[in-house]
Protein backbone atom coordinates (compact mmCIF):
# COMPACT_ATOMS: atom_id res chain seq x y z
CA UNK A 1 0.00 0.00 0.00
CA UNK A 2 3.19 2.25 0.47
CA UNK A 3 3.97 2.58 -2.97
CA UNK A 4 0.21 3.48 -3.89
CA UNK A 5 -0.50 6.13 -0.86
CA UNK A 6 1.22 9.23 -3.29
CA UNK A 7 -0.37 8.47 -6.56
CA UNK A 8 -3.31 10.71 -7.51
CA UNK A 9 -5.06 9.02 -10.70
CA UNK A 10 -6.26 10.97 -13.38
CA UNK A 11 -7.87 11.41 -16.95
CA UNK A 12 -9.70 14.50 -18.64
CA UNK A 13 -12.37 14.81 -21.33
CA UNK A 14 -11.79 17.58 -23.98
CA UNK A 15 -14.02 18.83 -26.45
CA UNK A 16 -13.76 21.83 -28.99
CA UNK A 17 -13.26 24.97 -27.81
CA UNK A 18 -16.77 26.25 -29.50
CA UNK A 19 -19.61 24.15 -30.98
CA UNK A 20 -18.69 24.63 -34.69
CA UNK A 21 -16.02 26.13 -36.72
CA UNK A 22 -17.76 29.09 -37.51
CA UNK A 23 -17.82 30.33 -33.74
CA UNK A 24 -14.00 31.06 -33.99
CA UNK A 25 -12.76 34.58 -34.55
CA UNK A 26 -10.95 35.12 -38.45
CA UNK A 27 -7.20 34.72 -36.94
CA UNK A 28 -8.25 31.42 -35.28
CA UNK A 29 -10.03 30.38 -38.27
CA UNK A 30 -7.03 30.56 -40.47
CA UNK A 31 -4.88 29.20 -38.03
CA UNK A 32 -6.99 26.01 -37.61
CA UNK A 33 -7.09 25.27 -41.64
CA UNK A 34 -3.46 25.81 -41.57
CA UNK A 35 -2.93 22.75 -39.07
CA UNK A 36 -6.03 20.68 -40.38
CA UNK A 37 -4.28 20.92 -43.70
CA UNK A 38 -1.72 19.03 -42.55
CA UNK A 39 -4.08 16.47 -40.77
CA UNK A 40 -7.10 16.20 -42.89
CA UNK A 41 -6.94 12.82 -44.08
CA UNK A 42 -10.42 11.79 -44.36
CA UNK A 43 -12.02 13.01 -47.58
CA UNK A 44 -15.12 14.77 -48.20
CA UNK A 45 -15.18 16.59 -44.98
CA UNK A 46 -15.96 19.96 -44.13
CA UNK A 47 -13.98 22.12 -42.32
CA UNK A 48 -16.46 22.46 -39.84
CA UNK A 49 -17.23 18.81 -39.68
CA UNK A 50 -13.03 18.06 -39.13
CA UNK A 51 -13.30 21.08 -36.25
CA UNK A 52 -15.91 19.12 -35.15
CA UNK A 53 -14.26 15.71 -34.84
CA UNK A 54 -10.88 17.00 -33.95
CA UNK A 55 -10.53 20.29 -32.62
CA UNK A 56 -10.79 18.77 -28.86
CA UNK A 57 -7.77 16.85 -28.69
CA UNK A 58 -5.56 20.32 -29.33
CA UNK A 59 -4.98 22.54 -26.27
CA UNK A 60 -4.91 25.54 -28.49
CA UNK A 61 -8.31 24.73 -30.07
CA UNK A 62 -10.18 22.70 -27.60
CA UNK A 63 -10.87 22.76 -23.64
CA UNK A 64 -11.35 20.65 -20.50
CA UNK A 65 -14.86 19.95 -19.18
CA UNK A 66 -14.25 17.20 -16.97
CA UNK A 67 -11.34 15.80 -14.66
CA UNK A 68 -11.52 12.95 -13.26
CA UNK A 69 -8.95 11.77 -10.22
CA UNK A 70 -8.99 8.63 -7.90
CA UNK A 71 -6.14 7.73 -4.95
CA UNK A 72 -5.87 4.43 -2.98
CA UNK A 73 -6.40 4.43 0.93
CA UNK A 74 -6.44 2.47 3.52
CA UNK A 75 -10.09 1.98 5.68
CA UNK A 76 -10.45 -0.49 8.16
CA UNK A 77 -7.43 -2.37 6.59
CA UNK A 78 -8.95 -2.80 3.08
CA UNK A 79 -7.69 -0.94 0.24
CA UNK A 80 -10.31 1.91 -1.19
CA UNK A 81 -10.00 3.14 -4.70
CA UNK A 82 -11.73 6.82 -3.71
CA UNK A 83 -13.01 8.26 -6.94
CA UNK A 84 -13.92 12.37 -7.46
CA UNK A 85 -15.27 13.34 -10.79
CA UNK A 86 -14.46 17.36 -11.06
CA UNK A 87 -16.68 18.92 -14.42
CA UNK A 88 -17.72 22.80 -15.17
CA UNK A 89 -18.91 24.54 -18.25
CA UNK A 90 -16.15 26.95 -16.99
CA UNK A 91 -13.00 25.65 -17.93
CA UNK A 92 -11.02 28.44 -15.76
CA UNK A 93 -13.37 27.22 -12.93
CA UNK A 94 -12.70 23.47 -13.13
CA UNK A 95 -9.04 24.12 -13.43
CA UNK A 96 -8.81 26.39 -10.76
CA UNK A 97 -10.73 23.32 -8.07
CA UNK A 98 -8.14 20.97 -9.98
CA UNK A 99 -4.83 22.83 -9.15
CA UNK A 100 -6.49 23.88 -5.56
CA UNK A 101 -6.55 20.20 -4.87
CA UNK A 102 -3.27 19.59 -5.96
CA UNK A 103 -1.99 22.50 -3.97
CA UNK A 104 -3.52 20.98 -0.74
CA UNK A 105 -1.40 17.61 -1.42
CA UNK A 106 2.48 17.08 -0.54
CA UNK A 107 3.87 18.43 -3.60
CA UNK A 108 7.52 16.57 -2.86
CA UNK A 109 5.82 13.17 -3.14
CA UNK A 110 3.01 13.33 -5.39
CA UNK A 111 2.86 11.34 -8.77
CA UNK A 112 0.53 11.79 -11.15
CA UNK A 113 -0.40 8.98 -13.31
CA UNK A 114 -2.71 8.58 -16.36
CA UNK A 115 -2.46 6.77 -19.53
CA UNK A 116 -0.81 8.35 -22.37
CA UNK A 117 -0.74 11.26 -19.63
CA UNK A 118 2.70 12.39 -20.49
CA UNK A 119 1.44 13.03 -24.23
CA UNK A 120 -2.02 14.50 -23.63
CA UNK A 121 -3.39 15.00 -20.10
CA UNK A 122 -0.51 16.37 -18.49
CA UNK A 123 1.09 18.80 -21.32
CA UNK A 124 -3.24 19.37 -22.09
CA UNK A 125 -3.63 20.67 -18.97
CA UNK A 126 -1.12 22.88 -18.71
CA UNK A 127 -1.28 24.53 -21.85
CA UNK A 128 -4.97 25.19 -20.58
CA UNK A 129 -3.99 26.15 -17.18
CA UNK A 130 -1.70 28.85 -18.85
CA UNK A 131 -4.00 30.06 -21.31
CA UNK A 132 -6.77 30.33 -18.50
CA UNK A 133 -4.18 32.46 -16.97
CA UNK A 134 -3.73 29.81 -13.60
CA UNK A 135 -0.37 29.26 -12.33
CA UNK A 136 0.73 26.12 -12.43
CA UNK A 137 0.79 23.96 -9.48
CA UNK A 138 4.35 22.01 -8.90
CA UNK A 139 2.78 18.54 -10.04
CA UNK A 140 2.58 20.50 -13.38
CA UNK A 141 5.77 22.31 -13.11
CA UNK A 142 8.67 21.01 -15.36
CA UNK A 143 10.35 23.75 -15.73
CA UNK A 144 13.89 23.53 -14.92
CA UNK A 145 13.29 19.87 -13.89
CA UNK A 146 15.45 17.18 -14.44
CA UNK A 147 13.93 13.80 -15.91
CA UNK A 148 14.19 12.14 -12.72
CA UNK A 149 12.41 14.63 -10.83
CA UNK A 150 9.52 14.61 -12.69
CA UNK A 151 6.81 12.51 -11.00
CA UNK A 152 4.52 11.51 -13.51
CA UNK A 153 3.70 7.94 -14.23
CA UNK A 154 2.02 6.99 -17.59
CA UNK A 155 0.80 3.52 -18.28
CA UNK A 156 1.19 3.18 -21.81
CA UNK A 157 4.91 4.02 -21.25
CA UNK A 158 4.86 1.13 -18.79
CA UNK A 159 3.66 -1.19 -21.15
CA UNK A 160 5.72 0.02 -24.16
CA UNK A 161 8.98 -1.14 -21.86
CA UNK A 162 10.81 1.40 -24.03
CA UNK A 163 9.45 0.30 -27.71
CA UNK A 164 7.96 3.95 -29.14
CA UNK A 165 6.55 2.08 -32.78
CA UNK A 166 2.83 2.16 -31.78
CA UNK A 167 -0.02 3.88 -29.22
CA UNK A 168 -1.37 0.51 -27.26
CA UNK A 169 -5.20 2.64 -25.82
CA UNK A 170 -6.43 1.79 -22.48
CA UNK A 171 -9.50 -0.76 -23.69
CA UNK A 172 -6.90 -3.39 -25.38
CA UNK A 173 -4.64 -3.29 -22.07
CA UNK A 174 -8.09 -3.57 -20.11
CA UNK A 175 -9.37 -6.69 -22.55
CA UNK A 176 -5.53 -7.98 -22.12
CA UNK A 177 -5.78 -8.66 -17.98
CA UNK A 178 -9.33 -9.03 -17.91
CA UNK A 179 -10.21 -5.36 -16.78
CA UNK A 180 -13.90 -4.03 -17.09
CA UNK A 181 -13.89 -2.21 -20.03
CA UNK A 182 -14.88 1.99 -19.94
CA UNK A 183 -15.96 1.90 -23.26
CA UNK A 184 -19.47 0.74 -22.72
CA UNK A 185 -22.39 2.88 -23.84
CA UNK A 186 -19.54 5.94 -24.89
CA UNK A 187 -16.29 6.34 -26.18
CA UNK A 188 -13.98 9.32 -26.67
CA UNK A 189 -15.00 9.76 -30.53
CA UNK A 190 -18.63 10.23 -28.50
CA UNK A 191 -17.40 13.13 -26.64
CA UNK A 192 -17.87 16.66 -28.67
CA UNK A 193 -21.93 14.97 -29.52
CA UNK A 194 -22.37 14.37 -26.03
CA UNK A 195 -21.48 17.79 -24.84
CA UNK A 196 -22.97 19.73 -27.77
CA UNK A 197 -25.81 17.55 -29.01
CA UNK A 198 -26.83 16.04 -26.11
CA UNK A 199 -25.57 18.80 -23.27
CA UNK A 200 -24.83 15.79 -20.99
CA UNK A 201 -22.19 16.84 -19.13
CA UNK A 202 -22.78 14.85 -16.04
CA UNK A 203 -22.66 11.59 -18.37
CA UNK A 204 -18.79 12.47 -19.73
CA UNK A 205 -18.08 13.14 -15.80
CA UNK A 206 -19.03 9.35 -15.51
CA UNK A 207 -17.35 7.97 -18.17
CA UNK A 208 -14.00 9.59 -17.37
CA UNK A 209 -14.04 8.07 -13.50
CA UNK A 210 -14.98 5.11 -15.36
CA UNK A 211 -11.47 5.43 -16.92
CA UNK A 212 -9.51 6.76 -13.98
CA UNK A 213 -10.88 3.38 -12.33
CA UNK A 214 -9.24 0.94 -15.10
CA UNK A 215 -5.59 3.17 -15.05
CA UNK A 216 -5.55 2.07 -11.56
CA UNK A 217 -6.65 -1.46 -12.22
CA UNK A 218 -3.99 -1.29 -14.83
CA UNK A 219 -1.42 -0.01 -13.12
CA UNK A 220 -1.89 -2.54 -10.15
CA UNK A 221 -1.42 -5.47 -12.95
CA UNK A 222 2.14 -3.51 -14.61
CA UNK A 223 3.20 -3.40 -10.95
CA UNK A 224 1.93 -7.30 -10.32
CA UNK A 225 0.23 -5.63 -7.08
CA UNK A 226 -1.26 -8.11 -5.38
CA UNK A 227 -5.03 -8.57 -7.05
CA UNK A 228 -7.04 -8.74 -3.25
CA UNK A 229 -10.35 -7.52 -4.09
CA UNK A 230 -10.40 -3.36 -3.61
CA UNK A 231 -13.29 -1.66 -2.61
CA UNK A 232 -14.60 1.50 -4.73
CA UNK A 233 -16.16 4.66 -3.86
CA UNK A 234 -17.25 7.92 -5.49
CA UNK A 235 -17.31 10.84 -3.52
CA UNK A 236 -19.88 13.15 -4.63
CA UNK A 237 -19.12 15.36 -7.99
CA UNK A 238 -17.79 18.70 -7.67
Amino acid sequence: MKELKDILFLDIETVSSGETYEELNERMKILWSRKASFLKKEEGLTEDEFYFQRAGIYAEFGKIVSIGIGFFHLEEEKRVLRLKALYDENEKALLERFSTILGKMKSDSLKLCAHNGREFDFPYLSRRMLINGISLPTALDLSGKKPWEINHIDTMDMWKFGDWKHYTSLDLLAAIFNIESSKTDMNGSDVNRVYYKDRNLGKIADYCLQDVAVTAQLYLKLKNITSEPFEVTVTPAN
